[in-house]
């Protein structure tokens, strides 16, 4: 299993995390801050932002909310998602993360993406020197393949830093990271903190009941959930959730939550109603009869291998 992850005063990562990526954009600074209170009322101890997030308004909005709690929470951001990931881009946006934070130390440093034009190497070797100057506490990977972070793991070994986490797609239309990230994590002792468990929005429900949201007002976000079948996941989703009263984001956060590796989704959301039913996730208890009643609303992703006559 992973290793947990704790906050610079010792308390533990919360079973879901936060995600700020709507800070300064979707969500206003009063919107942001009612779901920053909700979610500490709620017991979430752990906050994620990047550099590129809505041009370092989500930073600057989470860092002025912090305040007296600092030292209990675990606050993330990344580095790198444009730029390359060279040693210089790496510490240049890192330092103007610190700055929009105002932090003199960041818990967890992403690498946001793979880059495949940089040695891989200079890339650890800017996280080495971040954690030996006491600026981040955990080295992290977002957007590798599994493939990527046991390259990234060997590569740290070297200047003394492990891969601590890593921050995959995963929700019940996107399961790749069965076949391979999921595993290789649990192996490793990778805390895995996966991104978009309600797909978009895609998976409340609201687009089969013509609401409006990132699918369609986002290409990419388009593109990524536009196959019939994950629409129909969403219908059924929805139709079990009625069946059992309960919310369709809840279920949906708590079935990614229920992988047996153990992951941390991180939820979020425009404002503070919108965020609810995914914070009720964290107190629903997912029996192993539901789960794979919901597994069973999308296509298992074949195994890592060929010989399916091998598989138990």
């Amino acid at each position: 299993m992973s290793k947990l992850l704790t906050s610079p005063d010792g308390t533990p990562a919360s079973r879901l995390a936060f995600g700020t990526m709507q800070f300064g954009g979707r969500a206003d600074a009063g919107a942001s801050r009612a779901m920053f209170d909700a979610c500490i009322a709620a017991g979430i101890t752990h906050f994620d932002t990047a550099h590129v997030y809505n041009d370092g308004a989500s930073e600057e909005l989470l860092g002025g909310m912090l305040g007296d709690q600092r030292d209990r929470l675990i606050i993330a951001t990344k580095a790198a998602y444009t730029g390359g990931g060279s040693k210089k881009n790496i510490h240049d946006s890192f330092a103007i993360s610190r700055q929009r934070l105002n932090m003199d130390m960041v818990d967890i440093l992403y690498m946001h993406r793979f880059d495949p034009n940089t040695d891989l190497h200079e890339s650890m070797e800017a996280m080495a020197e971040l954690k030996s100057q006491g600026l981040i506490r955990y080295v992290g990977v977002s957007n590798f393949a599994a493939w990527q972070v046991v390259k990234a793991i060997n590569i740290a070994a070297k200047f003394d830093i492990a891969i601590n986490i890593l921050q995959p797609m995963y929700n019940l239309v996107k399961r790749q990271a069965e076949v391979e990230i999921l595993p290789m994590c649990a192996d490793q002792g990778v805390a895995c903190a996966p991104y978009s468990p309600l797909g978009g929005g895609l998976l409340t429900g609201k687009y089969a009941s013509g609401g409006g949201g990132r699918l369609t007002e986002d290409d990419r976000y388009a593109a990524r959930y536009g196959l019939d079948w994950m629409h129909q996941a969403a219908v059924g989703l929805s139709e079990v959730a009625a069946d059992v009263g309960v919310d369709p984001a809840t279920l949906a956060v708590a079935w990614a939550a229920a992988h047996p590796m153990g992951p941390t989704p991180i939820i979020s959301a425009r404002s503070a109603e919108q965020l609810a039913p995914s914070l009720d996730a964290l107190s629903y208890e997912m029996n192993p009869e539901l789960y794979a009643r919901l597994a069973a609303l999308s296509p298992t992703p074949p195994p890592a291998t060929d010989r399916i006559e091998e598989q138990v």
